[in-house]
């Protein structure tokens, strides 16, 4: 045998062992054994670099050191999940799901395990790399990090797809972080507050081989990818544990929405017994083909429900109500609180929500009031122990006046909250509007954060967005932590957002009640900045989801003379502000007034391919059908129940060819 086989030969012996000992509970050799081994191939290779291997056994110890991760956008969008909290929450669902999918349904039931969110990318069964959640559309690069888990397998055994991505949780066993806080308080170092923080901060260390040291586990729940040959999520994962990754064994399919709510309840008193924490069950319907055809949200699967496990509750004291004014004016109560502990964090504030709420409660300051932190991340106060309320104690007044600037509140019938009307004057207000315009979803201005926009305005050098485009670097230099070339960064940010397409510009003019979708509605039925600001109320709310208040608000905002001179100078620093020619020419009015449901499989264009065609063409979609639906377009594969329907109200069934032909 050549020094490369026998290189080979332990590296592939390694890995077999690694994944007996990691992966199926269940070594063949001692671990004095294993290091043996380990030592003899890092000899090997040191003395013979010529065949080194990235994803080799011996990289797991890490060592690595990355003061920046780069950002990475994800090939497939992590999707957040609708949490539910009761029985009658999973049941709406199913009766939701049954009216949109043929068939039985099968759900398979996971343990939502609390970690790190992460997706790793493998290709020709080596991983590639190793991405945080982040936003969901893209994350931080931390696959130097990741490498050092053993349950992260850097070479797949067989049978795996040419390339995909893997979901799962990197977690930290409960006895493992229990461990790493003994070891810190015999150090008189603070200990650890939670696993979950723990999990999440191990993976933004600079030094990988710090983060090798933390008995950190990867635990496996979600493919993505092209020519998977898989039709189900169980199927998925049975796969995965096959090609070497660290699956639950507590992932079960079921039948029926009954099985389900048994499998939750069991959990739920059975929690404890689990090496790891978890703070619920997620439920997916197991069919691949029902999944496409549920679809998503615009921010959720509609095929996936978290059950959030009742929250923690404690009592503590507060101390002091205070208000924060939002960039929208909005005026939100605060409770400050005497710190307490709370799901594995110390809790200090908690949000009051509105006057309305504190006047329910009668939440008073020096109250004992009890917080919970159920599927908020922000906790909130449920109640008040009237039994140790203060004998002096009196009712909360609600603030009149705004606390930053003085300016007298309103408050708009049919709204919850106190506003400050003095949108240009308030200092939050007017840092807030051009934090939201810089945003990564709205202009995503690189080299320019929130703390910078703050110190950008106290210094004077911008009251508003538009300012930001007759910037200089001269200008920006001198602030606080900045150099010339970040400086530079900062001003070559501002002159790519330049390229943002209009929806995006116009959902970053902060307009109040337009969020993403409002502002794609917008865009693509006026088309102009011009046409938006023309237009009337009657107009308005004859766009597709536009209400009374939108429209409003809409009307109101483009009435402000200071809103339309921001608007004309953006116009000359050319910022984007309508649709591009580009654009225009692959949209026309041919299907408008027409409502069309998709369902099942095409041969020669993609399901959501269709979806934009309809929506790029006038149309809308529908995901059932009814009376106001125009035209059902059936795919091979479609449930016979939508058929039926259709037929029974008179629906036009066009196949893809003839739906193809509509658009010529």
């Amino acid at each position: 045998m050549d020094i490369e086989q026998k290189i080979n030969a332990l590296r592939d012996e390694l890995r077999q062992h690694n994944y007996r000992y990691y992966i199926l509970d269940n070594p063949t050799i001692s671990d004095y054994e294993f290091d043996m081994k380990l030592k003899e191939l890092q000899a090997l290779e040191k003395k013979y670099p010529e065949f080194f291997d990235a994803n080799s056994p011996s990289q797991r110890v890490g060592g690595t050191i990355t003061k920046n991760f780069d950002t990475v956008v994800h090939d497939f969008r992590m999707y957040s999940l609708e949490n539910s909290y009761s029985k009658e929450d999973l049941l709406d669902w199913e009766t939701r799901i049954k009216k949109l999918v043929d068939g039985d349904v099968q759900y398979t039931c996971e343990l939502k395990y609390d970690g790190a969110s992460m997706s790793l990318t493998y290709e020709n069964g080596k991983l590639i790399r190793a991405v945080t959640r982040g936003d969901g559309v893209q994350g931080d690069d931390v696959t130097a990090n990741v490498k050092t888990i053993r349950t992260v397998p850097l070479q797949l055994k067989d049978d795996y797809p040419e390339r995909f991505d893997i979901r799962g949780e990197i977690v930290l066993p409960i006895d493992g972080f229990l461990k790493m806080n003994e070891e810190r308080i015999e150090n008189d170092e603070e200990p650890y507050r939670n696993p979950r923080n723990t999990a999440s901060g191990s993976l933004k260390l600079q030094d990988s081989a710090e983060v090798a040291r933390r008995p950190l586990e990867c635990l496996l729940y979600s493919i993505k990818g092209n020519n998977l040959n898989i039709t189900t999520q169980y199927e998925g994962l049975e796969k995965a544990r096959k090609w070497g990754f660290k699956v639950p064994n507590e992932a079960k399919l079921v039948n029926s929405i009954e099985a389900v709510l048994d499998y939750v309840n069991y959990w739920d008193k059975h929690r404890y017994d689990l090496p790891y924490e978890i703070d619920g069950v997620v439920v997916k319907v197991n069919d691949f083909y029902q999944q496409e055809e549920l679809g998503y949200t615009a921010k959720a699967p509609r095929w996936a429900m978290a059950y959030k496990f009742k929250a923690e509750q404690v009592s503590t004291r507060l101390n002091e109500i205070t208000y924060q004014v939002g960039r929208t004016g909005a005026i939100t109560p605060v409770a400050n609180l005497e710190p307490v502990q709370l799901a594995g964090t110390i809790v200090k504030r908690a949000s009051l929500h509105n006057a309305d709420q504190i006047e329910k409660l009668d939440i008073r300051e020096g109250d004992e009031v009890f917080v919970e932190k159920g599927g908020e991340i922000i906790p909130k106060i449920i109640g008040v122990d009237l039994s140790k309320r203060p004998t002096d104690s009196t009712p909360t007044i609600y603030i009149t006046h705004c606390p930053e600037c003085g300016t007298e509140l309103v408050r708009l019938e049919g709204e919850a909250k106190h506003y400050c009307p003095n949108d240009q004057g308030c200092p939050p207000q007017v840092i807030g509007r051009i934090q939201h315009y810089i945003s990564r979803k709205a202009m995503d201005i690189e080299g320019l954060g929130g703390e910078t926009v703050a110190l950008l305005v106290k210094e004077g050098l911008i009251s508003n967005y538009a300012d930001l485009y007759e910037l200089e670097k001269e200008q920006v230099i001198p602030l606080e932590r900045m150099a010339e070339k970040s400086a530079e960064n900062l001003i070559k940010g501002i002159e790519a957002s330049k390229q943002i397409p209009f929806e995006r510009v116009l959902f970053a003019l902060g307009i109040r009640y337009v969020g993403e979708t409002v502002a794609k509605k917008l865009a693509k039925h006026y088309k102009s900045i011009d046409a938006l600001m023309q237009a009337q109320m009657n107009d308005l709310i004859s766009v597709d989801e536009i209400g009374d208040r939108i429209a409003e608000s809409v009307i109101e905002f483009f009435q402000s003379d200071e809103h339309k001179n921001i608007i004309e100078r953006l116009k000359s620093f050319g910022v984007q502000l309508e649709i591009s020619a580009e654009k225009l020419a692959n949209q026309t009015e041919k299907l408008k007034g027409m409502t069309f449901v998709v369902s099942g499989v095409f041969e020669s264009i993609s399901r959501n391919e269709l979806k934009k065609r309809i929506e790029d063409n006038g149309g809308k979609v529908s995901s059932s059908i009814s009376s106001k639906t125009s035209y059902l377009v059936a795919g091979d594969k479609m449930g016979p129940s939508k058929r039926a329907k259709a037929e029974q109200l008179n629906i036009p069934i066009l196949s893809e060819q003839e739906f193809l032909n509509l658009l010529k």
